[in-house]
């Protein structure tokens, strides 16, 4: 009878010649009978395969730093002999994205983790996440069942939380996160803004919400990129501290009046697409802070752009030069501000 075939040899990491991968990706495995494991594997990539049950091999490989399982079939109770692996106990990153979880699974073997990944499952509460070490730095939660911040307050190393498209309605528990960088929570039910006090957060997405105010990112002096878009917002306030921003996306909102940013020299790219702003005055005045580093303002899908395409098209043709007239003198006035930068209005 035939000796059964190996799959693969493992990979020499280019910056490290000492660690080795061996990447699965792909393969379509129901299990890994035929898949040599040698002990000194320091990554293990098993994406999107068939697996169903862990290789009890994959808990010997003591030297092991990154498992990925994502995109498998894998249950909650398919991963119970993780809780057990000890000989993994330095493991520093463990995907388990898009497989069948309902619950977060118990990985408080892992004293050394650092990137704890569990999106795209059908997880309904983030019980259990007080036993994943506080060593964490990364923690993805996304595209759940998710209704209550809960059971993060020993995080204070983390840098990254991902949260969004959950059910979320309330903003808590995050006072303890000190040393957070990246809030991601975006499609959820979330109406009010509490950040809890953060001061090194800098990225923060809260795109498609029911928020209708700005309102709560005063204290975020280190924020540098925030993203607003598909909410209820009517007014642009509670930016003006916020000097370090250099992304703003407010768009889908129902903005009539550009306004509050005029401290925020360091913005880049202002999004303002698909809003309610009647007129093209006054912008020029509320971005005169940011010319030196502004390149880019979206207006599409707004009324003053729609107003003035309707008046080139049907106004008679003297009305057309002088319409023409106006929007070249405020092309030369943002020409002059910001020294020849991008502006784009889109008009269609």
């Amino acid at each position: 009878m035939e000796e059964e075939e190996t799959i693969a040899v493992p990979v020499n990491d280019e910056d490290d010649p000492s660690s080795t991968l061996l990447d699965l990706t792909s393969y379509q495995l129901h299990d890994l009978d035929s898949v040599e494991l040698p002990p000194s594997l320091t990554e293990l990539d098993l994406t999107a395969n068939r697996l169903s049950t862990l290789d009890p091999r994959i808990g010997n490989l003591s030297h092991l730093q990154k498992l990925s399982l994502r995109q498998n079939l894998f249950s909650d109770a398919a991963v119970l002999p993780l809780s057990s692996w000890n000989a993994l106990s330095s493991l520093e990153e463990l995907v388990l994205r898009d497989n069948q979880f309902k619950n977060i699974p118990d990985v408080s073997v892992f004293k050394k983790l650092l990137v704890f990944d569990v999106a795209f499952n059908e997880i309904s509460s983030l019980h259990g996440l007080s036993r994943v070490s506080d060593t964490l730095k990364e923690l993805y939660v996304s595209k759940n069942e998710v209704a209550m911040i809960e059971e993060i307050e020993h995080f204070h190393q983390l840098q990254l939380l991902e949260l969004g498209s959950n059910k979320l309605r309330v903003m808590e528990n995050l006072q303890s996160l000190e040393n957070l960088q990246e809030l991601w929570l975006g499609r959820n039910r979330i109406k009010v803004v509490n950040l809890c006090g953060l001061k090194c957060i800098k990225k923060i997405s809260l795109q498609s919400n029911r928020l209708t105010s700005m309102m709560g990112f005063d204290g975020c002096v280190a924020l540098e990129e925030l993203y607003l878009s598909h909410n209820g917002i009517a007014k642009m306030e509670g930016l003006s501290s916020l000097v370090n921003l250099r992304v703003l996306d407010v768009s889908s909102n129902k903005i009539t009046l550009v306004d509050d940013i005029v401290n925020l020299t360091k913005l880049e790219d202002l999004w303002l697409n698909d809003n309610q702003i009647a007129s093209l005055e006054g912008i020029a005045e509320a971005v005169t802070g940011s010319k030196e580093k502004l390149t880019t303002i979206y207006l599409e899908n707004n009324p003053c752009v729609w107003f003035l395409a309707l008046q080139i098209c049907f106004f008679p043709l003297e009305t057309l030069y002088l319409e023409l007239g106006y929007l070249l003198a405020i092309y030369l006035e943002f020409h002059f501000l910001f020294g020849g930068s991008f502006i784009c209005f889109i008009p269609c």
